[in-house]
């Protein structure tokens, strides 16, 4: 089986890059697939993860941002040249590789691949929620903009969605859609949190997605009656960066900020609890890795992924939407019952593992079977 990925780039170290990096190397090295990486934008920087020496690795060069800086009618020449050259350079490598399936991972992509493809089946792999320019609140041209972009799945041969929830939403433009979770980086080692720790853990970007600005809200509420805890943020660069971390340094709450990490497990180790106040999540993907290290969770209810991972009581809690005030005291109970956070802690060890790549990849190797054995 030869797979060909078509992706933005590999150059940060988020959870997007992370599983699409792992997910080729599983194929090469447990099912003997050739797999081409092949990016769009990643210039000179460095691949953010290890790949397998057996996964080829190209990029097209074409620097899309090139545009962004232009005037409205140079931008619209600008991006007219570069779609045409993203066309002409991945149809040669789609020519040149052969593939018997193309994952794409991008939906600004999805029309120019469909344009150069031939026969070859498609996959769109959402990593976005299909509502995610209604979640974000998003003026109507960007809504326009993006409507457009998403009526070209109808001519994939499958949408891969991550959750049943963003599946229901992408079954309103076509029938071909299906349910992948993802493969998740779960803790491999022998330890796991003690939940001993007086610490809480937050991952997250600085965006308005993650709504940092209503975590520091609760931890304001949880700190006024555990003022022995400390909140730990590991957020990566976001557009709500620099207004966040002034509040922060102006709370005097004991919240320590990060830089992202790539040893991230390590740090779910040394916490005792993980919070998630996310406005929407395609998935949530720290939710099972920090659950693999023995942490209980709170997040809210969010559309559409925590409710897929947490078994609410069991192994973390969900709190309704935005309601601030129910958040506060489900992360104070856990405070103050050592015993309940092992409890859900233990519980979550075991859940989490429902995202191990030996339970998912096998979906992905039957969906690939599948279409390159089905005719066009």
């Amino acid at each position: 089986m030869r797979l060909l990925y078509i992706c933005d780039a590999m150059a940060i170290r988020g959870g997007l890059e992370r599983v699409i990096i792992e997910k080729a190397n599983w194929l090469v090295e447990h099912e003997g697939y050739k797999v081409c990486l092949l990016t769009v934008n990643q210039g000179t920087h460095p691949v953010c993860f290890q790949l397998h020496s057996d996964v080829l690795f190209n990029d097209l060069d074409i620097q899309f941002h090139q545009q962004y800086h232009l005037s409205f009618w140079r931008r619209l020449i600008k991006s007219r040249q570069l779609h045409h050259l993203f066309r002409k350079r991945m149809a040669s490598k789609i020519k040149e590789f052969a593939p018997n399936v193309i994952v794409c991972t991008r939906l600004d992509y999805l029309c120019d691949v469909l344009q150069v493809k031939g026969r070859i089946p498609l996959v769109f792999e959402s990593h976005a929620s299909r509502l995610a320019t209604y979640f974000e609140g998003d003026g109507i041209l960007r809504r326009l903009h993006v409507r457009y972009l998403q009526s070209a799945v109808k001519k994939a041969q499958m949408v891969v969605a991550l959750t049943e929830g963003d599946a229901v939403e992408w079954r309103k433009l076509t029938t071909n859609v299906c349910v992948i979770p993802n493969v998740v980086h779960l803790n491999e080692s022998d330890s796991c949190s003690e939940c001993t720790a007086k610490s809480v853990i937050f991952v997250g970007r600085f965006s308005k997605q993650k709504d940092i600005g209503n975590l520091l809200r609760i931890w304001n509420s949880v700190y006024q009656r555990h003022p022995d805890w400390s909140l730990h943020i590991y957020g990566g660069y976001g557009d709500e960066q620099e207004a966040l971390l002034a509040e922060i340094r102006q709370m005097n709450a004991n919240i320590i900020v990060h830089e992202p990490t790539p040893d991230i497990v390590e740090k779910y180790k040394e916490s005792s609890i993980l919070l998630l106040t996310s406005r929407y999540e395609p998935f949530g993907l720290v939710l099972p890795e920090a659950m693999s290290c023995g942490l209980p969770v709170v997040a809210y209810d969010c559309p559409y992924g925590p409710a897929d991972i947490i078994t609410d009581g069991e192994d973390g809690f969900l709190v309704p939407k935005q309601d601030n005030a129910a958040f506060t005291e489900k992360v104070s109970l856990l405070m103050d019952h050592q015993e309940l956070r092992i409890k859900m802690g233990t519980a979550g060890i075991e859940s989490s593992q429902r995202y191990d790549a030996s339970k998912i990849m096998p979906l992905w190797e039957n969906l690939f079977k599948h279409l390159a054995n089905r005719e066009l």
